[in-house]
């Protein structure tokens, strides 16, 4: 017992110092990224521009308006999508799933196409309602088509409903796309990038995160039980269907608040989860939160990466995290090193 305890808290505060020592390297990566950009400005100034704000000095103004909002972009958009895997993962038992295989992405840029095409002077919060709402309905959609049996949802059924429910929003987009002429429009979501990143996506982000990291750490717990198998959970008094709905809302508002800003960002909320995992372990009260820290740490590194391989032009960001991102699936496809879910 006392090995236990002590194995226990060995785990906690390897954890703890893995989650505190991620927030300062984001802290740093993002400074980086500030810092970083058609004209290089140093860390001093960068620091001069948050804490001693000069509107005449043309560095900082650069620094508050676009790197600034940028940079705490990127690291939001990293977190969420690694912790909606980190979600996925856990609540299908499925090491291969990701936010992706519940079709909030492509309702998401279904929602976005339909503004762009039957509204196209709508504005930025018009376009980002409609994001939400198509990757609402879509996830509505999938989870009522995986339950719609006797034996109810199983992950096998959910990434089935997830798969085709996405191909088909996904199709639905291309057509609409090509008959009111939005290929370009659609490509930065298919590219996926934060170029365009502002204010106003930043506190989107923020608002969509405190919901949805709110529910995921609410049952993180429950999770970890899940995550070990229905029969378990259920023995042990869960509500699996109550889990799985809170799941989905977190993965919907955390996906769908990542998407409308940066687009179709891939293989991220594949990435982390696993790492994470392999670092800490199998319980999910540690495993969002981190999560949330290295993709963020990741995100904004490719930004960091996409804007410097072909400078002054930038790299979809989306490129850079599927060239990570693909080794990595086709690794866990061939079933080595998967992590237990």
């Amino acid at each position: 017992m006392e090995r236990t305890d002590n194995t226990i808290q060995t785990k906690h505060k390897r954890s703890s110092a893995l989650l505190f020592g991620g927030l300062f390297l984001l802290v740093f990566s993002i400074g980086v990224s500030i810092a970083y950009g058609a004209t290089d400005i140093d860390l001093l100034t960068v620091w001069q521009s948050l804490f001693n704000f000069d509107s005449a000095n043309t560095s900082h103004q650069v620094i508050q308006e676009i790197r600034l909002p940028r940079g705490l972009g990127s690291a939001l958009v990293g977190a969420f999508l690694a912790m909606s895997g980190a979600i996925m993962q856990g609540m299908t038992r499925n090491p291969l799933a990701s936010p992706s295989i519940m079709g909030v992405t492509d309702g998401a840029a279904f929602g976005i196409v339909m503004v762009l095409a039957f509204l196209p002077m709508a504005t930025t919060l018009t376009q980002t309602l409609a994001a939400f709402v198509g990757a609402g309905l879509t996830v509505i959609i999938v989870f009522a088509i995986g339950s719609a049996s006797k034996t109810g949802l199983t992950p096998v059924k959910l990434a089935l409903a997830g798969v085709a429910i996405g191909t088909l929003v996904q199709s639905l987009s291309s057509i609409f796309a090509l008959h009111f002429q939005l290929e370009k429009q659609l490509s930065f979501w298919i590219a996926g990038g934060l170029a365009n990143t502002t204010w106003n996506a930043v506190y989107i982000l923020f608002i969509a995160g405190i919901i949805g990291v709110v529910l995921a750490l609410t049952i993180s717990k429950s999770l970890t039980i899940l995550s070990l198998g229905e029969d378990i959970a259920t023995g042990l008094g869960q509500n699996n269907t109550l889990i799985k709905i809170v799941a989905i809302i977190a993965v919907f508002m955390l996906t769908g608040a990542a998407v409308t800003t940066a687009g179709a960002v891939g293989f991220l909320g594949l990435i982390i989860p696993h790492i994470t995992r392999f670092l800490i372990g199998n319980d999910y009260r540690w495993i969002i939160p981190i999560s949330g820290v290295l993709g963020g740490i990741l995100l904004v590194n490719a930004d960091i990466v996409a804007r410097m391989i072909n400078a002054p032009f930038e790299t979809p960001v989306g490129a850079i995290t599927s060239i990570i991102g693909v080794p990595f699936f086709l690794y866990l496809a061939r079933g080595k090193g998967v992590a237990k879910a």
